[in-house]
């Protein structure tokens, strides 16, 4: 008599994940990862990597693929020596909107912490995108961006001088630019355009943002 995938009666049904198929192994992990973290909920500490690849009978390594592609999306965060389930992501409509007011619509606190402030001479790459010719003084602004005091993205802002020649002394670094520029300077936006990009962080990059 024929079984179903060569199973003979009494063997014990295996439960890892296929050796073949057109999905890739550690999708099918990830994917049964992803229903743990809905069960440990927020917080919830993950089982160690080891744990994982016995429980899948796959290797530390396919699980390892998998937890990295959980960390890239944000529902994992690294915590201590473990890794926990993170808390809803921060969304930021795509609007003249500030920062500020996205997350408060949210719910959530926001803060900065700045990085930096540098004046320099602007390069041709720069300069056909902010509008300034080749060699203006500019300002850029660098801040990490906080939600509830967690660190959620990284902050890049290229400026003219001569928009805003104070910028050094009358700006709070701590605060929304889009405010200080309507408030203090008087100046609205009617329409922009805006790039948002999803990379790989930098070591600088992922040191600043943990």
């Amino acid at each position: 008599m024929d079984y179903p995938n060569d199973q003979a009666p009494g063997a014990p049904i295996r439960s890892g994940i296929p050796e073949h198929g057109r999905i890739p192994k550690y999708y099918a992990v990830k994917a049964r990862i992803a229903v743990l973290l809905d069960e440990l909920g927020e917080g919830g500490l993950l089982p160690t990597e080891r744990e994982l690849a016995q429980r899948h009978e796959v290797s530390r390594e396919t699980v390892r693929q998998a937890l990295r592609e959980l960390l890239l999306e944000g529902r994992l965060r690294r915590q201590g020596r473990g890794t926990v389930v993170a808390g809803p992501k921060l969304e930021q409509p795509l609007s003249l909107a500030s920062y500020t007011e996205g997350v408060r619509r949210q719910g959530r606190r926001p803060g900065r912490h700045l990085i930096g402030l540098d004046r320099f001479p602007c390069p041709e790459e720069l300069a056909a995108e902010i509008a300034v010719e080749r060699g203006e003084p500019v300002w850029h602004l660098e801040r990490v961006l906080l939600a509830d005091d967690e660190r959620v993205g990284l902050e890049s802002t290229y400026v003219g001088v001569a928009r805003v020649p104070d910028l050094d002394t009358e700006f709070d670094p701590d605060s929304s630019f889009y405010a200080y520029l309507r408030d203090r300077l008087g100046i609205a936006f009617g329409d922009a355009d805006e790039r948002i990009e999803t990379v790989l962080a930098t070591p600088r990059e992922a040191l600043l943002i943990g």
